[in-house]
């Protein structure tokens, strides 16, 4: 019983629906968000994460074991992400990270990549006139990857959602598309050695000497040229469907993050499965926080 409220989701048509049935609807909806609110305050006494990276995986697979069309699963999933994004606001989590598009997707048959490149298109258009959602969480929303390999109406589009939300403090909402690790840290590496060539173009040999500029790459050189910089690392890295690699994700963000891995289809993830997930991470936080300062120790 406890499960089927926590993930009802009421959908009423007033023109086909008695008042009776109205009311029931509306009844079993405020129940339905007491207890996600007694849940999430509960979950709050223990450590709570601060940034959640999600690889959305099984939307082709959802739609297959339903016989649906196949672009009918990375509808529903895009549904599941923006459910998961409020409760993750509901929840205190301050930095959410999907992974929408691998750069390795391209290699994908021609019709499928054109059809998510229109479904992306479709998506971000409507975040950009309906901004129900952007507004309630004041969200910030970012595209981490190589832009330019996007077709021009989707870079676009991601452009202008970027610009206009750059100024919202709330919820920080970061979309991995075409997006790989490998690719991030190359593109960190020359940011640093034309950042470096433009000081020694700038200076003669002495003042660069004097003003400490090496030829050494350090790690905070790197970090403040990552996609993600000005983020925290994130706290849970979750791949839904149960499997168990990164696929090239956030390598260089997840030292100490907690990999987890629910069986469940990106569009069959739920707010049980977060709680789930919230639980999990809390069993294992000292241990994570031991490892990361004994790491910080190190340095």
């Amino acid at each position: 019983m406890l499960s089927s409220l926590m993930s009802y989701s009421p959908s009423v048509d007033s023109k086909t629906e008695n008042p009776d049935e109205l009311i029931a609807t509306g009844v079993l909806a405020s129940l339905q968000n007491f207890i996600r609110k007694c849940i999430v305050a509960v979950l709050s006494y223990g450590p709570m994460p601060k940034h959640i990276a999600f690889i959305m995986d099984g939307n082709r697979r959802y739609a297959k074991f339903r016989s649906i069309q196949e672009g009918s699963g990375h509808r529903v999933g895009f549904s599941a992400l923006i459910a998961s994004l409020l409760y993750c606001y509901e929840m205190g989590v301050k930095y959410i990270t999907v992974y929408a598009f691998s750069i390795d997707n391209f290699k994908r048959d021609p019709t499928e990549v054109k059809s998510l490149m229109e479904l992306m298109e479709e998506k971000i258009n409507e975040l950009l006139e309906n901004r129900n959602v952007i507004n309630k969480v004041n969200c910030k929303i970012n595209f981490w990857g190589n832009l330019d390999m996007l077709s021009e109406p989707v870079r676009v589009a991601a452009e202008k959602l970027m610009a206009s939300t750059a100024e919202n403090t709330g919820l920080v909402f970061s979309v991995c598309m075409p997006y790989n690790s490998t690719s991030e840290i190359v593109n960190a590496v020359n940011k640093v050695c034309a950042e470096r060539r433009d000081i020694l173009q700038r200076e003669d040999a002495d003042s660069v000497a004097n003003n400490g500029v090496h030829s050494d790459i350090s790690v905070p050189d790197l970090d403040r040229h990552m996609y993600s910089a000005g983020c925290p690392d994130p706290d849970i890295v979750i791949r839904t469907s149960g499997e168990t690699r990164l696929s090239n994700f956030l390598l260089w963000q997840t030292t100490f993050s907690h990999l987890q891995n629910p069986d469940p289809l990106w569009p069959e993830f739920s707010f049980k499965h977060l709680v789930w997930a919230i639980l999990q991470y809390q069993r294992v936080h000292p241990y994570i926080e031991q490892s990361r300062n004994m790491a910080k120790k190190q340095l």
